[in-house]
């Protein structure tokens, strides 16, 4: 029986953190052992904002090694570079002569990114970057694709566009189904947990970094911020404590209500102490791998190199598919 095919990528701006490890990287891992897995590095969504050029390509491979150190296993999934394959940027034009301003302007994501400014001073590549992820996702005709709850949204456009497309030029695309975890763990910001973690905050306080070394992990737990009181309890009013209990839950295999156990009697420094310990432990293999993988760069080429090699002959056929479809062949 073959397996079902998913698709997902990460952006590779930016210094990967606790949420994307957490969030993503996880789950890859356990997802490649049972989906025929594509993951690409999403280096075209990376430009929607001013990069410089040399940090970009640094951001690249430092991604691709981050995905590798985790556990992901190029011999399981397909790891390939989204600017590597051409058939990406061709069907994210061909989409967009199907999609409507209507849509895109109602997506959350870019009203977030977009932080208010007026419509003339956005980039368009900001404001379209959705429909070109309908085409990361739609070139390689996946039963499903990972997301967490608050990218739902951009699977739905992925979706109406399939089906727009194969209504009105033939069926072509397979329109995919959102794989969204029952539980998922959503890492939320040191500083504020009313927000994500994230690597464009402007704060480094706000996240831990993957290479993070042990004593900038122990500095940032000691000044996370934590609710009022003084136990350590999860709840909708605890807010901060929740997320801290929620990554510690996640690293160390224990519920939430058992670590309320474990630390029932303790106060918020021993209970900080222990989350930090339990972080450096569960991100020193990565930085050791991460580093072999720096001394022998070659590895991360070759990985990228096949991927390509695996993806391409898929997405060209699909792109020719919607090609003909449409009449351009």
């Amino acid at each position: 029986m073959s397996k079902k095919r998913i698709v997902s990528g990460i952006q590779s701006s930016g210094s990967l953190h606790l949420g994307n490890y957490v969030g993503a990287f996880r789950r890859f891992i356990e997802l490649q052992e049972h989906y025929e897995c594509f993951f690409f590095i999403a280096d075209l969504h990376s430009i929607t904002v001013p990069q410089e050029p040399e940090e970009l390509r640094a951001q690249i491979r430092e991604t691709v090694a981050t995905y590798l150190a985790c556990g992901i296993d190029p011999d399981k999934t397909v790891l390939f570079r989204q600017s590597g394959i051409a058939a990406h940027a061709e069907l994210g034009w061909l989409l967009n002569t199907i999609a409507t301003m209507g849509e895109l302007k109602r997506m959350t994501q870019y009203k977030d990114k977009a932080g208010g400014q007026a419509d003339a001073s956005i980039g368009a590549g900001l404001f379209d970057y959705p429909v070109l992820m309908a085409a990361d996702i739609l070139l390689y005709r996946p039963e499903a694709v990972p997301v967490g709850e608050d990218q739902k949204q951009h699977i739905e456009l992925t979706r109406d566009l399939a089906e727009r497309f194969n209504g009105r030029f033939g069926e072509t695309f397979r329109v995919p189904e959102p794989l969204i975890p029952e539980q998922g763990a959503r890492v939320m910001a040191l500083d504020d947990p009313s927000k994500k973690m994230s690597k464009s905050a402007p704060s480094e306080a706000s996240r831990i970094e993957l290479a993070d070394d042990a004593d900038a992990v122990r500095r940032k737990i000691s000044r996370a911020v934590t609710d009022s009181g003084d136990k350590i309890v999860s709840g909708s009013d605890k807010p901060a404590l929740t997320n801290l209990l929620t990554i510690m839950g996640t690293l160390s295999g224990k519920s939430i209500a058992e670590l309320e156990e474990e630390f029932g009697g303790t106060g918020y420094k021993e209970f900080k102490e222990a989350l930090a310990e339990t972080i450096v432990a569960a991100l020193d293999p990565i930085q050791r791998r991460r580093v072999e993988l720096e001394k022998d760069p070659g590895v991360i080429d070759a990985v990228l190199t096949a991927g390509a090699e695996k993806a391409r002959p898929i997405a060209d056929a699909t792109l020719a598919d919607a090609k003909r479809a449409m009449g351009l062949l």
